[in-house]
């Protein structure tokens, strides 16, 4: 394998604006040597990413992001090289997805009371398959010229603040951790430390984590507070958990650029050694490590 390494990226699948295909080859563009795409609960654009990345001559590191929840917080575990085939995973990671449409129809119909917003008009930025989600609102919000961009639409109709919020169920992370591990995968935090100390996890909770196989910590990504940053390095430095760097790229709907933080081969190395769920997709086109 070979660096750099951003091992934080969407697709389609979920809530990126880039197919799979296009994904690799745009992390080819990029310069980047190993890629991981995370999509949001789902292992479905894998064997596509895999097929692209070979012929790109990248690694693709196979994983997810998934959903969990901490008291009123959102967390968002990494799991890299997981078994897609899992039985306890593939139940759960579908009940996150039923939950996020449902919750999503109700969005819809809230706004929809207010903004010329139908449900129509959410599918028609999806992806057969995807994982329908509040950025498909944002785009649809987009394209009909209510707003501008999905950032916008996130800082305004689609911000809590303004009432159609609604929560989607998803585990604790100590559940999703050990799900994790069982099968067979490496769990990683996803930027533990945005914008409000309030939102990270309580220090203690980390030890807990660590102690039922949290890996590391994703501390190079840019919603990460500088002063945050201080603290999860200290944090990882005393548990011995590793630090990890990427960008979560979503294509055009999010500013965040390919490549713009990534992590360290060598613990992209460790990740692939301690994995036993699957493997990475080399571009030999030999999959195995």
């Amino acid at each position: 394998m070979q660096g750099p390494a951003d091992l934080h990226t969407h697709s389609s699948v979920s809530d990126g604006t880039e197919t799979p295909t296009q994904l690799m080859r745009a992390a080819a563009a990029a310069g980047l040597g190993t890629i991981a795409m995370t999509d949001h609960d789902s292992t479905a654009g894998w064997a596509e990413a895999g097929a692209e990345a070979q012929r790109q001559g990248i690694t693709l590191i196979p994983g997810m992001e998934l959903s969990t929840k901490y008291e009123w917080r959102s967390v968002h575990l990494l799991a890299y090289l997981v078994d897609p085939l899992n039985g306890d995973l593939v139940k759960e990671t579908a009940k996150i997805r039923e939950s996020r449409l449902r919750r999503a129809e109700g969005i819809v119909a809230r706004i929809g009371s207010d903004y010329p917003l139908s449900w129509a008009d959410v599918l028609a930025q999806t992806t057969e398959g995807a994982t329908v989600g509040r950025p498909h609102i944002a785009d649809a919000l987009v394209a009909l010229g209510i707003v501008r961009t999905r950032s916008e639409a996130f800082d305004g109709i689609l911000h809590p603040r303004n009432g159609y919020y609604a929560p989607h169920y998803a585990p604790d992370p100590l559940t999703a951790v050990k799900m994790v591990r069982a099968a067979g995968g490496i769990p990683v935090i996803a930027h533990p430390v945005p914008a409000g100390r309030d939102r990270m996890l309580p220090e203690a909770y980390f030890k807990t984590l660590t102690d039922a196989g949290l890996f590391g910590l994703e501390i190079d990504h840019r919603e990460n507070t500088e002063e945050g940053k201080v603290v999860v390095r200290r944090i990882a430095a005393e548990l011995g958990l590793a630090v990890t760097g990427s960008s979560d790229y979503h294509g055009t709907g999010k500013p965040n650029r390919l490549g713009e933080n990534t992590t360290s081969m060598e613990v992209v190395e460790r990740i692939v050694r301690e994995a036993t769920g699957s493997s990475p997709i080399v571009p030999s086109g030999v999959v195995g490590r």
